[in-house]
């Protein structure tokens, strides 16, 4: 046992190790700051290099990445409103707001510090779980994978606020939204309407862009101003820290969750921060500023993502079993390098996987560091009008989701998203529980499945299933309950009652008729496959129909509905004559149809022209650097990464060369 440990010691306090590690280190830094990327596409770059090198230093490369993604997607999330990564969503209710109270530093401050903790604890769990963890794992099987991904459900509780009827139904079309395409029972296909590009759902980036990134820079656009609101970004460096400290035992509390939920196979890292943000919300005694700017928001999810990777490397290396995306591309590089994964890992390669464990620790510290160094920087981008930063958001977000399946499709189902996304956040329904059920839409259906086969409904005996049912009841209960003194919000405080219905529930009543409309259709679909491939869908109808109904009559019954769902609205001045969302929309209809037409390279630079001359009103040569500026950035990045363009007609007809290709 001591060999081992003097044996990773010194490797990994070589400089060829470091330096690698700094590598990986460096390019993750870059992946996490561009949107929806996320450590797979990180992980996958890499993998081209490392054939060939030595086992230590191929894994201090992809530690050092995999380590630093969570902390850097913090700035997208915090400074645009943009999910950096899948497991940063939860960071931008909170972070984003503190950004344009113009509290933008002391938000990433708490965050790198609380992803410094959730990272070293992370390792630390790795550490202890080594020799401990094989019969923890094994433990769980699809009975109680089931009932974890139902106690994550269980937290549109907490995302709810004041009305959970409301809460439920939103997490119901995100749960319908996971129907979509092949059963994963009896591969029968559902709600695709025979169309091949929906025959294995909406990927979740697409998901994760268009609810929360488009109706965020869509309100920004109407504002008309910075992100900060023309306020200066504070000196909170220190603040944030403080805060951490303060919050020592929720990050703490938090990075335990991480690193559990990370080290379940199957389970996946995309829901993590959310289990962490309910978490934090329901052990909150006052919980009035979440949503609005609650540090605390920040803190518990930064803490868990980054724990999370420590607990996904435990079933990664002792099983060969990748609990998340990005553990798949880990587990493939460890082969590529000549590692198997499994009991080896704690026998004769002993000195590997402390090498790998002392890494991640190291890394997170060095990515901490970096991160911090860079952030006075990049925090900037608020104090500049966001009419020059919007196009290139779009741009990036456009060209991230297009590498999900490479179809033009895909952007048609970013903006598709989006526009659900703006009318979510305009009429109060929760974003969060959306995502929610999407994310964990397969995963209940499979797992449920799964263990219905094994051992029938008996399962819900299990002692395991049982403790997770009691915790999940706890947590309802929790959520649901409403603490002294807090008040119930409501979607219009402004004119008289007469005024408010007809501005505001009117168009509620109309939206929420279309998604009764949509849980109708759900369960339609769902009843007409065998059984196994009906019941998670006609659940899913049922239930959200019902809440759906709930509203509803509670809209006609002129009675208006809380918006406590952590969703902050927009707060146009309507005196300036705000057109509303909708000419901003067609800005993006015409980018994607433009798209459609002479492919991306060609409409990005009619777009930028455009937008810069007509909505940002900008002069002939700054419209002209600017989208020289972006033309040459996505050149570079999408050679650098060997990515392709989306292809319009013009493709479709003629062989052009590249990058037009």
């Amino acid at each position: 046992m001591i060999e081992p440990l003097f044996s990773a010691l010194a490797a990994l306090l070589t400089p060829q190790h470091l330096g690698f590690m700094a590598l990986g280190v460096s390019v993750g830094l870059v992946v996490g700051v561009l949107p929806g990327l996320g450590g797979i596409a990180g992980l996958a770059l890499l993998l081209p290099f490392i054939y060939g090198m030595d086992q230590i230093s191929a894994l201090a490369m992809l530690i050092g990445l995999v380590a630093v993604i969570p902390t850097s997607d913090t700035f997208a999330s915090v400074l645009m409103g943009i999910p950096g990564s899948s497991a940063s969503q939860a960071t931008v209710v909170d972070g984003f707001p503190l950004a344009k109270k113009g509290e933008a530093a002391r938000a990433l401050s708490a965050a790198f510090s609380a992803s410094l903790i959730g990272g070293l604890f992370g390792a630390l769990v790795l550490t202890a779980f080594v020799l401990v963890a094989r019969p923890l794992i094994l433990a769980f099987g699809s009975a109680e994978l089931f009932m974890l991904t139902v106690f994550g459900l269980s937290m549109v509780g907490v995302l709810s606020g004041s009305n959970l009827a409301k809460g439920v139904a939103a997490c119901g079309v995100g749960l319908a939204f996971g129907c979509i395409g092949a059963a994963p029972a009896t591969g029968e296909y559902r709600m695709d309407f025979n169309a091949l590009y929906l025959s294995d759902g909406i990927p979740l980036v697409i998901v994760g862009l268009g609810i929360f990134a488009i109706p965020e820079i869509v309100d920004l656009l109407r504002l008309r101003q910075t992100i900060a609101g023309g306020n200066p970004l504070g000196s909170g460096w220190l603040q944030g820290v403080r805060d951490t400290w303060a919050n020592k035992w929720l990050a703490l509390r938090c990075s335990g969750i991480g690193a559990i939920i990370g080290a379940i196979p199957g389970l996946g890292g995309s829901v993590v921060d959310w289990i962490a943000y309910g978490h934090v919300v329901q052990t909150s005694k006052d919980r009035s500023q979440f949503g609005k700017g609650d540090i605390r928001g920040v803190i518990a999810p930064e803490s868990a993502n980054n724990a999370k990777e420590g607990g996904g490397l435990v079933p990664t290396l002792l099983f060969g079993i990748p609990g998340s995306g990005a553990m798949a591309i880990f587990l493939a590089g460890m082969i590529l390098v000549g590692l198997q994964p499994g009991p080896a890992m704690v026998g004769r390669n002993l000195d590997v996987t402390y090498t790998i464990v002392w890494s991640l620790a190291l890394a997170n510290v060095l990515g901490t560091a970096m991160c911090i160094a860079l952030a006075p920087g990049i925090a900037r981008l608020t104090t500049i009008r966001y009419m020059l930063i919007a196009p290139f958001m779009i741009m990036v977000i456009a060209f991230a989701a297009f590498q999900a399946t490479r179809s033009l499709y895909d952007l048609v189902a970013l903006l598709g998203v989006g526009v659900l996304g703006i009318f979510m956040k305009r009429f109060g329904w929760s974003r969060p529980a959306f995502l929610i059920g999407f994310v964990l839409a397969l995963q209940a259906e499979r797992y449920l499945y799964q263990a219905v086969q094994f051992a029938g409904w008996n399962f819900l005996t299990r002692p395991l299933v049982i403790g997770i049912v009691v915790l999940t009841v706890v947590s309802v209960w929790l959520g649901a309950r409403k603490r002294p003194g807090e008040a119930t919000l409501s979607i219009n405080t402004e004119g008289s009652a007469e005024a408010a219905r007809a501005t505001v529930l009117r168009p509620q009543i109309v939206f929420t008729g279309l998604m009764l409309a949509l849980f109708v259709f759900t369960f339609i679909e769902g009843v007409q496959n065998s059984f196994l491939g009906a019941v998670f869908p006609v659940g899913v109808g049922v239930v959200g129909g019902l809440a759906a109904l709930a509203v509803l009559v509670l809209q006609l019954r002129g009675e208006r509905a809380g918006t406590a769902n952590f969703d902050s609205e927009a707060n146009v001045d309507k005196s300036t004559g705000d057109p509303g969302p909708w000419p901003f929309v067609a800005w993006l209809v015409g980018f994607v149809g433009a798209v459609g037409i002479v492919g991306f390279l060609a409409g990005l630079f009619l777009f930028f022209v455009l937008f810069l001359r007509i909505a940002a009103r900008c002069s002939w040569l700054q419209t002209g650097v600017l989208t020289v500026a972006a033309i040459a950035f996505i050149l570079v990045f999408a050679n650098a990464m060997n990515l392709v363009f989306p292809g319009g007609l013009l493709q479709a007809y003629f062989d052009l060369p590249w990058p037009f290709r």
